[in-house]
């Protein structure tokens, strides 16, 4: 038990070094995903790969994002704030598979509104979270294009799952100078970031080629749908 423990304390901080390597910056980003240990989201049999800056499956035709996707969208989404801690009140992750992204935004957010369409995962990240004893993530099995508060503001708006375009829906429940972080595109998917500016207007930023799964409407009650 100790000898895993060393090992997977070990590989973790590697991890670490590669994600500096590839250029995360914010040392915020990189203090909370060195604190969540990746290896109790992925299945038994894949544990030793865990840290490997891979995506790996969680069942369902849906994967793990690698762990430099997760700490570049969580850089993206707070990069215009500057404090420690829990900086925003609220925030909605879309597609939050095994709840790795969540609880990295965890450490980042009082609440987090997470929805995942496929129901196993919904259950599969309130065990991981519960394990944690991480309690300010609140996940629903829902769509992720209507099933969120129409009344909300958030923080932010992080989305696990590619649209062929964003939408435009999502932006009207950001508040003034908040950050939507999606990936977009079908074959061909980019990551970008929709800042609003006021309820005209945004701006739009481009940053890496991605491959997310695709953002799919409807729910699935066992995942054999997905």
């Amino acid at each position: 038990m100790n000898n895993s423990g060393f090992t997977f304390r070990r590989v973790r901080e590697e991890m670490i070094e590669k994600l500096l390597d590839l250029g995360i910056k914010d040392f915020r980003v990189l203090d909370a995903i060195s604190q969540v240990p990746r290896h109790i989201f992925v299945d038994e049999a894949l544990r030793s790969r865990a840290y490997e800056n891979r995506s790996l499956t969680i069942g369902y035709q849906q994967t793990i994002s690698q762990p430099y996707i997760v700490a570049k969208m969580t850089e993206l989404l707070i990069s215009h704030t500057k404090s420690r801690g829990k900086i925003f009140d609220r925030v909605l992750e879309l597609g939050s598979g095994c709840g790795y992204q969540s609880a990295v935004l965890s450490f980042f957010c009082e609440h987090v509104d997470a929805i995942e369409r496929i129901k196993p995962l919904v259950q599969k990240s309130r065990e991981n979270l519960s394990n944690l004893k991480i309690n300010n993530v609140k996940f629903k099995h829902g769509d992720g294009f209507v099933d969120w508060s129409k009344s909300a503001k958030y923080d932010g708006i992080l989305c696990a799952a590619a649209p062929r375009s964003y939408p435009d829906d999502l932006v009207s429940i950001l508040k003034t100078d908040a950050k939507l972080v999606i990936p977009v595109g079908g074959s061909k998917q980019v990551l970008k970031t929709i800042k609003k500016i006021n309820k005209e207007e945004v701006e739009e930023s481009t940053y890496d080629d991605v491959s997310f799964v695709p953002m799919l409407a409807g729910i699935s009650e066992d995942g054999n749908d997905a």
